[in-house]
């Protein structure tokens, strides 16, 4: 399993201290969009040579990990 801790990144002043990947100026909210929009991973490396399976991964990992803790809040 991925630990998303080591690949996500959060800088105040960047990108309005967005979450993001190793960090690059690519946010979680970036890569989430692509892939609604029906990027595939492949696409998405291909297209952001500096992005690898893992930070897709790990993206997902953090939105999950976020959507649980704000649903264990407003219980």
């Amino acid at each position: 399993m991925i630990d998303y801790r080591k690949i996500i990144t959060i800088e105040p002043g960047k990108r309005g201290g967005k979450a993001c990947i190793r960090n690059m100026r690519i946010t979680v909210n970036d890569i989430l969009a692509w892939l609604a929009s029906g990027m595939t991973f492949a696409e998405i490396i291909e297209e952001y040579d500096e992005l690898n399976y893992d930070d897709i991964i790990a993206v997902l990992t953090y939105a999950s990990d976020r959507e649980n803790r704000i649903y264990q809040v407003a219980l």
